[in-house]
Parts: structure tokens; C-alpha cells; sequence
């Protein structure tokens, strides 16, 4: 093997291996994702997109240049070599180390893709777990404080009806239906005053947006105007200077 080959071949080995450390069930993705934020990982992101890409090249052009020996050599069917075995035996051992760089290059650009994508997965993944956990405590304590807010009312409640103070759910039961009606018709009142204020605001957003849609028309032309001088005034340009 040839010492392009046998680097080749050592990135690959080395590929698996990252592979089936990032493939390890027991670290978890918040784990990786310190990892990846630490300084040392950090420096070598920096340039780790051009070296990425110069890894990619170099590979893309060792698999085209293993698939060009590949075909330079399958000529076993074409050309007619039985009465030479020892030609035979060395085109089938040329092919043979053209096949097998083949494969190692094609893996090796195969994995090198698949590292990208996963070491990005699973720092999503890690952002998003921080995400829940967060959302999560969050919405625990909205559930407590909400839980010791209804306890807090309850308990104020019964030392008020213990103190002989009358509540409003008590004194709306007792007012009767007179005053529910008088109730429902200051609220019907109140919900026509804010439906007509809603639909003044909406025929005022529709003006604005017609008088918007027509200035845009007016740019529109003033714009196709200028260009149709300006390509004039290139042509007239370059008459002048033919």
C-alpha cells in the first residue's frame, strides 16, 4: 500500500473509532455537549470547516482517481490474456489494490460526513434536553405557587365568612336576577363600545395598507423608468465610445 493509501486508511480507522465513541449509549448528549464546548474543541472548530472541506476534496479526488484504476483495469472481459497467466495474475492484482482503494476511500468520505452530522445532532439534542428541563421546573413552579395561591383564597374565604364579611359569589346569589341583568347589559354595552372601536382600527389598517399598495405600485414604475434611461444611457455610452 501506497503512503496516500495507508493515510487514508488510518483516517478511516480513526473515523470508526470516533463513530463508536459518539455511538456509546451510556455518555449522554449533555456530556458531549461540554465536550464540544470546551477550549480545546473550540480552538479547532475554528478551523475545523476548512479542514472538513480540504478533507472532502482530497477524498472526493482519491475515490475518483481509485474508480478511474478500477476501470483501467477491468479489461479481463475485453482483452483475451489465457495465454498469459502471469499478465492475469498481475491485472487481477491491480485490480484487486484499485477495488480496495475504492472502498476505503468511499468509507472514509462516508464517515467523515456521518462524524459532522452526528457530533451536530446530538448538540441539538443536548440544547434541547437543557430546553425541557427548563420548561419543565418552569411549569412545576407555576403548579405550586398556583397551588398555594388556591389554598391562600380558601383560607381567606373562611375567615371572612368567619369574621360575618359578605363575599361576591354570596352577594351575587342574593342580588337576584335584576341585578344579573343589569350586569349582562353594562357588559353587552361594554363589548359593542370595543366591537366598534375594533372595526374603526381595521378600516384605518385598510386605508393605510391600500395607500401602501399604491405608493409600492408608483416605486415600481418610477424604478422601471429609471432603468429603462439607464440602459439608454449605456447604449448611447457605448456607441459614443465604438
Amino acid at each position: 500500500m501506497s503512503l496516500q493509501w495507508t493515510a487514508v486508511a488510518t483516517f478511516l480507522y480513526v473515523e470508526v473509532f470516533f463513530v463508536l465513541l459518539l455511538c456509546i449509549p451510556f455518555i449522554s448528549p449533555k456530556r458531549w455537549s461540554k465536550i464540544f464546548k470546551s477550549r480545546i474543541i473550540q480552538t479547532i472548530a475554528l478551523y475545523g470547516n476548512t479542514s472538513f472541506m480540504v478533507a472532502i476534496a482530497i477524498l472526493v479526488f482519491l475515490l475518483i482517481d481509485a474508480f478511474r484504476e478500477v476501470r483501467k483495469y477491468s479489461v479481463t472481459e475485453k482483452v483475451d490474456l489465457t495465454n498469459n497467466p502471469t499478465a492475469i495474475e498481475h491485472i487481477h492484482m491491480k485490480l484487486f489494490r484499485a477495488q480496495r482503494n475504492e472502498y476505503i476511500a468511499g468509507f472514509a468520505l462516508l464517515l467523515c460526513m456521518l462524524l459532522r452530522r452526528l457530533a451536530t445532532l446530538l448538540s441539538q439534542q443536548a440544547t434541547l434536553m437543557a430546553s425541557n428541563e427548563a420548561f419543565k421546573k418552569q411549569a412545576e413552579g407555576a403548579s405550586t405557587a398556583a397551588k398555594k395561591y388556591m389554598e391562600d383564597n380558601e383560607l381567606l374565604q373562611e375567615k371572612l365568612r368567619d369574621a360575618g364579611v359578605e363575599l361576591p359569589e354570596e352577594r351575587k346569589k342574593r342580588a337576584g336576577p335584576q341585578e344579573e341583568n343589569k350586569t349582562l347589559k353594562e357588559e353587552v354595552k361594554t363589548l359593542k363600545e370595543e366591537l366598534d372601536t375594533a372595526k374603526k382600527a381595521l378600516q384605518k389598517s385598510d386605508s393605510d395598507v391600500r395607500a401602501m399598495k399604491k405608493q409600492a405600485e408608483n416605486l415600481t414604475v418610477e424604478y422601471d423608468r429609471l432603468l429603462e434611461e439607464h440602459g439608454k444611457l449605456l447604449a448611447t455610452s457605448d456607441k459614443k465610445s465604438d
